[in-house]
């Protein structure tokens, strides 16, 4: 069986616009999967990437294009520009870390999900701890889990997570890797199926 290693941040758009595609694959292949939040700020400090505010005006305008085509292919329902962005993700990061110790990957991938939705679709905040107590409930997923985000254990965890996006060569938000390949983006998640496909 083969594993894909999902490196994301929670207030991700590519995340977002390629998660339930990801989930759907992932299903049909019988696949195992990873779900590995990780701080991008440590990321692109090493490799290189700036974040969105200060990336060129050119650069912050074309990606607005490209949400807006991509929203439109994929038939997404999606605020290319929602009220609450950008926002600080690291505590909805350390949630969703916090279900996959608990809960195994589906409820990772369940959380991740609604934690997507919530800024994209339903233009909340997600860096509000009321609003990820909501989501928690809204999905009947243990209250206990917001506590558990703030142990130290889970903390450790993060960091790892960040850790491991470095050694694999991560750079961007989605990242899947495939016994040691990186596919980056969720314009790539057709390399992914056929990856999955040749096992």
């Amino acid at each position: 069986m083969l594993t894909i290693d999902y490196y994301f941040t929670p207030q991700s758009p590519w995340t977002y616009l390629g998660h339930d595609r990801l989930v759907r694959m992932v299903h049909a292949a019988g696949a195992a999967v990873r779900v590995l939040p990780a701080d991008f700020g440590q990321v692109f400090a090493a490799s290189g990437g700036l974040p969105l505010p200060k990336r060129a005006p050119q650069r912050q305008a074309y990606r607005l294009v490209e949400l807006q085509r991509f929203k439109s292919h994929l038939g997404v329902p999606m605020n290319v520009q929602p009220q609450f962005f950008p926002v600080a993700g690291d505590d909805a990061a350390r949630l969703i870390v916090a279900a996959e110790r608990a809960g195994g990957s589906r409820a990772a991938l369940t959380l991740s999900g609604a934690i997507f939705r919530a800024v994209w679709e339903q233009e909340r905040n997600i860096a509000d701890a009321q609003t990820l107590a909501q989501l928690l409930a809204e999905h009947g997923l243990p209250a206990a889990w917001l506590q558990d985000a703030r142990s130290p254990e889970v903390q450790q965890a993060y960091e790892a997570n960040t850790a491991a996006a470095l050694a694999a060569g991560v750079f961007g938000a989605p990242s899947y890797v495939i016994e040691g390949e990186v596919f980056w983006g969720q314009d790539r998640l057709d390399f992914v199926q056929r990856r999955l496909a040749a096992q």
